[in-house]
Parts: C-alpha cells; structure tokens; sequence
C-alpha cells in the first residue's frame, strides 16, 4: 500500500461513520459533496483524501458506492500494524471505553487494563483480566503500548500520567478533568465530559 498522509488517514474515522450512518438507514450511494458536508471538510479536500487514498471513483449521476467505499476504508484503516494501547481506569467509564467497538477499528489492539481497587482487579473486562497499576509501567515497557487512556479520577490523573510517560507511551487520551503536565514528546488530548455536557446544555439552552 502506497505511503498515505497523516492528516488523510486522521478523517478516515470520520469519513466511515458518515458512511455506516447513511448505509444503516438505507442509503446506497452518495456525492462527495454529501460525505463530505457531513464530515465537516469540503467536497475538494474529501476528493483529494480519496485520490490519496486510491479509493474507487464515484459514478457520475450516481456518487459513490458506500458498501465498496466503507471496505476500502475499513482496509486501509486496518492495513498499518496495530498500535498497543491500556486503559488505566476499571470504573463504568473504563468499562464502557473498553467494550466500546470505537477501538476495535483502524489498526487498535487494547493491550491491557488498570485499577488500584482490589474490587475490580482480576476482574474481567472484553474479556481482559484487570492487572494493578503497580504493574503500569513494566507492562507498558514490555509489551510496547504506545498509547494510554487515563479514566481514572483527576486526583490521581498526574501519577498515572508520570507511570506511563515513564514507561515510554507517546499519546494519551485523557478523560480527568485536569489539565496533564508531560514533555514535549507526548501528546495528550483530553476530553472533559462535564465540560462537553455543559456547552451542550448551554447551546440546548440558548436554541430553545
């Protein structure tokens, strides 16, 4: 497979779930202009990601086939070797993020999952056994993760982030509602469901 750009293959997720969207309520075809309204980006740019990509064309009067369309993209998501990630966090958010099947698209392999309560460790989770996170920065080590998702509370959010810095993750997902201090080198994107409900509670608001 030919070397795609970084910032292509980051719309890929969003480009599919325009696609299962329309796919689930019936829809067969559509225009570029249409997938990409829908992904937020413009009909040039979603063109110019599908002519990267080496995508089949669209049929003119017609648009794309998005069956063919959601293999090719599925493939080219899951072509590249699997990226390790952890969630460090057993409670229901930890629960949820691991069972989602958000992570179990585009090339992701959950390695592992962490907890400090005695309640949830050695419990199983999507079928994973729910290790202490004194074994965080070992296991990361070892098994080359490079990506952890902190869900755990934000008191105890800079410590987990330090562990798995140290263990050498690169990227973390971050949902404690505290601002994370790393080097340089580690990326980190966070999102605050509190914060995220309330900017939708305040646009409900104002809508109404």
């Amino acid at each position: 497979m030919k070397k795609v750009p970084l910032s292509t293959m980051e719309r890929l997720p969003a480009y599919l779930r325009v696609i299962d969207s329309l796919v689930s309520h019936g829809v067969d075809f559509a225009s570029s202009a249409q997938l990409a309204s829908r992904a937020g980006v413009s009909s040039a740019q979603f063109r110019k990601d599908m002519s990267l990509l080496g995508a089949s064309s669209g049929v003119r009067g017609a648009g794309y086939d998005l069956a063919a369309l959601r293999v090719e993209f599925r493939q080219a998501l899951g072509s590249a070797e699997l990226v390790r990630f952890v969630i460090v966090g057993a409670g229901n958010l930890g629960q949820a993020l691991a069972a989602s099947s958000a992570f179990r698209r585009g090339g992701l392999d959950l390695a592992g999952i962490f907890d400090v309560a005695e309640g949830r460790v050695g419990q199983e989770i999507a079928g994973i056994s729910v290790l202490h996170d004194d074994q965080l920065e070992e296991f990361i080590s070892a098994n080359e993760v490079s990506i952890a998702v902190i869900a755990t509370p934000g008191s105890s959010a800079q410590q987990v982030a330090d562990t798995v810095v140290r263990g050498g993750a690169k990227e973390i997902l971050n949902f404690s509602p505290v601002v994370l201090q790393v080097p340089s080198t580690v990326e980190v994107r966070s999102i605050d469901l509190g914060v995220e409900l309330q900017m939708l509670a305040l646009h409900a608001r104002n809508g109404a």
